[in-house]
């Protein structure tokens, strides 16, 4: 029987800092720009009724790309990509925390558990009032029913034209059409003034219940598979290569588990539904248990390639990173 090697986990105490973290804005902006379409796609599903206007992940590409061009598939990515900053407070205050949990003795999957449920926590309270905008503003290109509250409004004197006030409302408006990604002002004020604050942090409570239990299921999945392929993998195998696999593996594990909250968070985020009980018994009573699986192939699409790019940037990122004296302590 061959030898199980064990991957050696890269701790926050073995890093130089200032890399890390001038690295890691680079990497996690570049795999957010990679997988965004998915993203976008995955909001649209997720909020129309039945099949009325996309029948599935391929056929909402195909159809965006149609109607509204390849930076239809960004709507919102400008505004999105702020949530690099709720990135860099997910990482620090994940590795922070298995850093505690170490001085306490907890074990590795004990640490995964508490590091990335505290992780998810702190980085929502930063991320809702982000993905409340960049969803509305996804939804700007969709036609008809489900487009959202809020639309794009039109301001000659702020150079936004006719089209920008018109899109979302009929399926030919937006084929060539640019995507505009200065109309974040716009949802900003009519969700203020709808809503008051209170409507940047719509579907918070739904965003925990997606999210902690996703990163606190993801972290300690990831290392599980990643030490299950070490074991079966030759001995030449680089652990890159093994982490690299294990983060989809995890991802699609977190993803099944939780797109049904997923579900329930976006449509409060972009519809406006005043309690979670009231956006799942309007799912249920419409679409039964079909509709807690909408969008999960677009997530899926999303998150699994998102892992396995997070993964490679991210540990070698952590390796890059790491104090000159361990260099040589850690194997690729």
């Amino acid at each position: 029987m061959q030898e199980k090697r064990n991957i050696r986990v890269i701790e926050w105490a073995d890093l130089d800092k200032r890399k890390f973290y001038s690295l890691g804005v680079f990497m996690m902006l570049s795999v957010r720009a990679t997988v965004y379409p998915f993203t976008l796609i995955r909001t649209r599903l997720q909020v129309q009724r039945g099949r009325s206007q996309y029948r599935g992940t391929a056929d909402a590409f195909i159809k965006i790309l149609q109607r509204e061009g390849v930076l239809g598939l960004y709507r919102g990515f400008a505004v999105n990509a702020l949530t690099l900053v709720s990135g860099q407070f997910y990482i620090t205050t994940y590795e922070l925390v298995r850093d505690q949990a170490s001085r306490l003795g907890a074990d590795n999957t004990l640490k995964s558990v508490a590091g990335g449920g505290v992780a998810s926590l702190v980085a929502q309270s930063i991320t809702v009032p982000i993905d409340v905008v960049s969803q509305h503003l996804m939804m700007q290109g969709q036609a008809g029913e489900g487009g959202g509250r809020f639309k794009v409004q039109d301001h000659p004197k702020r150079g936004l034209n006719a089209h920008a006030a018109q899109v979302g409302t009929n399926p030919t408006e937006g084929k060539r059409g640019r995507p505009s990604f200065g109309q974040a002002r716009d949802i900003v004020r009519q969700i203020r003034q709808v809503d008051g604050m209170r409507g940047f942090y719509r579907g918070y409570l739904a965003s925990l219940l997606t999210y902690i239990p996703s990163s606190a299921v993801w972290w300690p999945f990831y290392h599980l598979y990643a030490e299950q392929l070490s074991s079966m993998a030759p001995s030449n195998c680089p652990h890159l290569v093994l982490q690299a696999v294990a983060g989809p593996m995890a991802s699609v594990t977190a993803s099944v588990l939780t797109n049904p909250m997923d579900v329930i968070r976006t449509r409060l985020q972009v519809e406006g539904r005043s309690s979670i009980l009231e956006a799942l018994r309007q799912l249920w009573a419409q679409e039964g248990m079909w509709g807690f699986t909408k969008g999960l192939s677009a997530r899926i699409a999303s998150s699994a390639p998102t892992s396995m790019l997070v993964v490679l940037g991210y540990e070698t990122l952590k390796r890059l990173s790491l104090r000159t004296e361990l260099v040589h302590t850690r194997h690729w």
